[in-house]
């Protein structure tokens, strides 16, 4: 009997088109790529449609994974410019489409308050939930994931006090709402 593949031997099998190792590779990093893309959009439909938005861009990309990091890491890294592009992508849709009517873009796509997660701090999932999204991304990005303020500026084209000044916000935020 052949011993199991390792992910690294999992990523060059995917590299050359072997689709089984690509899906062991899916399931091994799916959930992660997933609550990364919860806490980014706030929205669990959203995130699903662009978890496999990522996995997509994964399959597509692989041939340009160099190696350089962890595969996890690479994947993380695209899974957050896919969230990016496409909160570019909305946000150039809707500015089109803005010629004074703020009433209709407000039902569209709402102030509304994203689901919690669940199996996690129902507390924590939901101030984190209630944040602005701009807050909210620097929070996740930089408490949750580990980025920089100098990486998290990169990726959100801000500068890094920018990030301070929204990472701080986004803690008294959450402070005020944990104490409530």
């Amino acid at each position: 009997m052949a011993p199991e593949p390792t992910p690294q031997d999992d990523v060059a099998l995917a590299t050359r088109g072997d689709r089984r190792a690509f899906e062991r590779l899916y399931r091994a990093h799916v959930d992660r790529v997933f609550s990364l893309c919860v806490r980014m959009v706030g929205d669990r439909g959203r995130a699903e449609e662009l978890t496999q938005d990522a996995f997509v861009r994964a399959w597509e990309k692989l041939g340009q994974f160099r190696g350089d990091s962890a595969f996890g890491t690479w994947l993380h890294r695209l899974a957050v410019n896919v969230v990016l592009n496409d909160r570019q992508t909305e946000r150039r849709r809707r500015d089109k489409q803005d010629d004074g009517v703020e009433d209709m873009d407000a039902l569209a796509f709402g102030d509304s308050r994203p689901e919690p997660v669940p199996g996690l701090s129902l507390d924590l999932e939901q101030a984190i939930a209630g944040l602005p999204p701009g807050a909210r991304k620097v929070f996740v990005l930089h408490d949750v994931q580990g980025y920089t303020h100098e990486e998290i500026g990169e990726m959100l084209g801000v500068t890094a006090g920018g990030c301070k000044a929204q990472l701080h916000r986004a803690r008294m935020l959450l402070r005020e709402a944990l104490t409530r």
